[in-house]
């Protein structure tokens, strides 16, 4: 480090009262604010893209889109249909295909969860939704089995953006008094979107075919993915916006290269200044090796940070045990039904069930916590009766032998299920600081499919190869949701706290302040100076 002398000073240059005022620089706090978006239109917006996502999946799973495979009798053979049919798939291949989204989804979901610590997490909502489109296209012109399977990948790697980050931004922007019945609504596009899709595949597969059923998906989608780069990018809350941050980091490195200042007879000023920023120095790939250590180490962190919050493992584990019951009965469901009631049109009954029962306790759920006031122990309260009760509900609808009683018993079971899918999302972003939210969601989601659903289905079935009892194996699965009720009955019990509004890390007391306490979408621009700092 080098001394360097600097000529001396006027003393109105070294005056206190100047230096006082020349650091009173005004600081842009927050990113560009979007002038027309309001809070109503974000959750419109997120809603049609989580629809869309959710569209797709029951496009996938739909018979219409698969098709059928080349089948033989008589010594008359069919060519077969759709996916099915041109690749020539046999079931587990078949099967393969409704899954292979998962892959992409589990591994995507922490990465965007934690790169949305160093970018914004607004824009990477545009990169994951422009991933997903460019992905559908693919299906569209995919050759094969392998071509479509791995398109499929990458359409889970861009559901995993949006699916991390959009709940954390709904629930920034929601009114106080309504924060759960905006998440129950984001939520209710899920059977919403499977049924659609279900429907939307089976036209567009027998009128036109199942490749025009992928790309009509993705020209839907363009324009929100085109409008995740154009307009101007939301802050979310608990991130410091990359204006501030580039202010703090300008600040730090002024601090950082004056080491020591000291006047000489009241008119020398003596300053001793770093020579070179070492680090410019270094090799670009030693940066780069730095950088993703950092990046590890801070996923390390805040995965660390997760798993010691009671709050949220309790929830995730309650939501896991629940989500293996759900799983099972969305893929068993109408075949059960079949077996056991004689059901013509099993996955129609169950399928109008299904959406309709969701949509209503969904949004019920929502407006039910906030009628309670939406705190973490009602939420928990809240889980833990509706699932208790809707359990007895559709254990109870197995045991009778009329369709009709079953139909009735199991439509309130459902009802009362699904109206935990606001509160348990509501627990996940409530029970974590700012910062940690798109983590906490992208765990949650990681998690809930890794021991629940997708075990589930392979397990139900294992089981009903053993006992050979369709009714004693829905049983035995609906009898899951008691541990996942007591589970969530625990959580009332635990000491939590609403972490909504705790500050986060990237903080500064004197620039973030007013940038995360005002409303992100009022279309003004916060602004911090040293001067509010001032007691």
């Amino acid at each position: 480090m080098a001394q360097q002398q600097v000529k001396p000073l006027s003393s109105d240059e070294t005056n206190p009262s100047k230096d006082s005022e020349m650091a009173k620089v005004p600081v842009s706090s927050s990113a560009p604010q979007p002038s027309w978006f309001t809070p109503k239109r974000l959750l419109v917006i997120f809603c049609i893209i989580n629809l869309i996502n959710y569209v797709d999946r029951g496009a996938i799973a739909s018979n219409g889109v698969n098709g059928s495979r080349r089948s033989c009798k008589g010594g008359t053979c069919t060519s077969g249909s759709g996916i099915q049919g041109d690749f020539k798939l046999n079931n587990f291949e078949d099967g393969v295909l409704s899954s292979a989204f998962m892959v992409g989804l589990l591994v995507a979901s922490p990465i965007f969860a934690s790169l949305a610590k160093s970018f914004n997490p607004f824009r990477l909502i545009g990169v994951g939704l422009s991933v997903w489109t460019l992905a559908v296209v693919g299906c569209g012109f995919s050759f094969n089995f392998w071509s479509i399977t791995v398109c499929r990948m990458f359409v889970g790697v861009g559901e995993a953006s949006f699916i991390s980050l959009a709940a954390p931004f709904i629930d920034d922007n929601a009114p106080v008094a309504k924060k759960t019945s905006w998440l129950s609504i984001f939520y209710m596009c899920i059977p919403t979107g499977y049924a659609v899709g279900y429907v939307y595949g089976g036209l567009v597969g027998s009128h036109a075919s199942w490749r025009w059923a992928f790309w009509g998906e993705a020209i839907v989608m363009l324009p929100f993915a085109i409008l995740g780069f154009v307009m101007k990018p939301l802050q979310l809350k608990g991130f410091s916006p990359a204006e501030s941050k580039k202010a703090l980091t300008s600040v730090e490195t002024a601090v950082s290269e004056v080491q020591e200042v000291s006047t000489n007879k009241g008119d020398t000023l003596t300053v001793k200044v770093e020579s070179a920023d070492e680090s410019s120095k270094q090799p670009f790939t030693s940066r780069n090796a730095a950088s993703n250590s950092n990046q590890f180490s801070r996923f390390l962190k805040d995965m660390k940070a997760l798993l010691v919050e009671k709050v949220f493992v309790v929830n995730v584990l309650g939501y896991i045990a629940y989500n293996f019951v759900i799983g099972a009965y969305s893929y068993w469901g109408p075949k059960a039904g079949y077996n056991i009631y004689n059901m013509t049109n099993a996955d129609m009954i169950f399928g109008g069930i299904t959406i309709i029962c969701g949509i209503l306790g969904t949004i019920g759920g929502g407006l039910i916590l906030d009628f309670m006031t939406a705190t973490i122990p009602n939420a928990f309260k809240l889980l833990s009766v509706a699932t208790f009760l809707g359990a007895i509900f559709c254990f109870a609808a197995f045991c009778f032998k009329s369709m009709y009683v079953f139909l009735a018993l199991f439509a309130i079971g459902e009802l009362l299920v699904f109206a935990t899918q606001g509160p348990v999302n509501y627990i996940c972003l409530h029970c974590v600081k700012p910062s940690l939210r798109p983590m906490s969601m992208a765990m949650s989601t990681v998690s809930i499919h890794i021991f629940g659903d997708v075990p589930s289905s392979p397990l139900v079935g294992v089981l009903q190869d053993k006992i050979n009892n369709w009714r004693a194996t829905t049983l035995i699965l609906t009898s899951i949701l008691f541990p996942a009720a007591l589970i969530w009955f625990i959580g009332i019990f635990l000491k939590s706290v609403d972490r909504f509004d705790e500050e986060s890390e990237h903080q500064a007391a004197t620039v973030a302040e007013r940038s995360n306490t005002t409303p992100l979408l009022e279309g003004k621009t916060a602004e911090t100076t040293a001067t509010s700092a001032e007691p």
